[in-house]
């Protein structure tokens, strides 16, 4: 990895002591010059302010935690499997919180490289996962001396008696506290430019195993509008807001479905001129599943 990983306000807050602040300060570090194309793939309720260009799965999905989707740049709905984006056409591309709820890593992270010269990857870390598992996680991710491991989950949950030993833990307060005040040890932070080595230990595992059934009020927005509105504020802040507004989407493009063809406006949305799939808007926001 040779991109700077920190800033320098990240570098100061740490050796302030303040680790939890460097954590925050994380996601205003993009390390591109200003003219870079950066593409945020499952930006979700809180999308990089520095990203230019938004690729999300879904509209409402309980993995978002009833966060609501932000499309306050363009934006395209489709699969990070099978991003429909032209080749090479990003600069950079954040993949945070992502990769481990796909059951398909491989295609995932080949499509990271194939549509940008560069990005950053950030997850739970492997350790983490596995004692602390989220329901919606199909992947366990560990950064080992710069390499991506990765282990496909043959269930939500496939270590019970680890998970009750940290449950069990989870009622010590020094326990949290020191939980909450060090995260950074918890998750795997991952730069890489042109392309990057990564091992799947287990490629033999299903991973697409149905998500398990969530009881109505288990997920409830726990950042409250207190921190809806800060972070709404640091979006405006230090998003390229005038720059996005005049981004070509359409030159972005390719067709999803047989990865060739540039789109064109059709009555319907956006249509092939290879194939001739045609593809719809939802909320002005183009829907590029592959047919």
């Amino acid at each position: 990895m040779t991109m700077q990983a920190k800033s320098r306000l990240m570098t100061l807050a740490e050796r302030l002591g303040l680790e939890r602040l460097a954590w925050s300060l994380r996601r205003l570090h993009c390390p591109v010059s200003s003219d870079a194309l950066v593409l945020d793939v499952g930006s979700g309720g809180n999308p990089y302010p520095r990203a230019n260009v938004l690729l999300d799965a879904y509209e409402d999905t309980v993995e978002r935690y009833n966060l609501p989707l932000i499309k306050d740049r363009p934006m395209v709905f489709g699969l990070a499997e099978r991003m429909p984006f032209r080749d090479k056409v990003f600069d950079f591309v954040v993949a945070s919180h992502v990769l481990e709820h796909s059951p398909d890593p491989e295609a995932f992270i080949s499509e990271l490289m194939r549509v940008s010269k560069a990005g950053y990857i950030e997850t739970p870390d492997g350790f983490f996962e596995r004692i602390n598992p989220f329901r919606f996680h199909r992947l366990e991710v560990f950064d080992k001396d710069g390499r991506l491991v990765i282990v496909k989950k043959p269930s939500w949950k496939p270590f019970s008696e680890i998970v009750d030993m940290y449950e069990r833990k989870m009622k010590d307060g020094d326990f949290i506290r020191f939980l909450s005040r060090h995260p950074s040890p918890f998750y795997v932070r991952f730069y890489w430019e042109d392309k990057f080595d990564y091992t799947v230990l287990n490629p033999e595992v299903d991973a697409n195993w149905a998500l398990p059934v969530v009881e109505n009020g288990s997920y409830k927005d726990q950042h409250g509008k207190v921190r809806l509105l800060l972070l709404k504020f640091v979006r405006a802040l230090f998003s390229q807001r005038s720059r996005n507004k005049t981004i070509d989407l359409l030159a972005l493009l390719r067709c999803p479905t047989c990865s060739t063809g540039k789109l064109q406006q059709s009555q319907a949305g956006l249509r092939c001129d290879s194939c001739g799939v045609e593809y719809s808007l939802h909320d002005q926001v183009p829907v590029l599943y592959p047919k």
